[in-house]
């Protein structure tokens, strides 16, 4: 019986986890504009629904290749280069969103009256970072 509500718990925690990552996911990308920066970025507006999918289908293609425990065997340099050119690209579009974004921080801050606290809430966003990934690396990799 205790064995049955551990394993209700787990899924029920697992559930919630999915559900807190991938709406995390969809805000952060909704919040910095990740899709229509791409379009204008490629003159592209027309395809955005491609960009969509494209981002969509990864999503679902990388979960199943983590749960299934799949292995990417890459041949030889030149396919590796593309796919490091194009991972800079992601990682670079997405430093320049998240940047657009922490100018928005003091204009939200005045606004909410917490214009003398910006420090310790730039701060506490540095650490949480910090202590989370430290958290993930040393706790949960091992």
């Amino acid at each position: 019986m205790i064995s049955a509500i551990s394993n209700v718990f787990v899924a029920l925690l697992g559930l919630a986890g999915g559900l807190a990552v991938g709406s995390g996911l969809v805000a952060l990308l909704v919040v910095l504009d990740l899709v229509p920066r791409l379009a204008q970025v490629a003159n592209a507006y027309r395809m955005s629904a491609w960009f969509e999918s494209a981002v969509i289908s990864g999503s679902l293609y990388w979960t199943f290749a983590d749960f299934m425990n799949w292995k990417l065997f890459l041949p030889g340099g030149a396919l590796l280069s593309a796919t490091g050119l194009i991972d800079g690209m992601f990682i670079g579009m997405l430093a320049a969103a998240l940047t657009e974004v922490l100018n928005v921080l003091p204009i939200l801050a005045k606004r909410m009256n917490l214009s003398d606290y910006m420090v310790a809430l730039v701060m506490a966003m540095v650490l949480g970072k910090t202590l989370g990934s430290l958290f993930d690396w040393l706790v949960f990799q091992w």
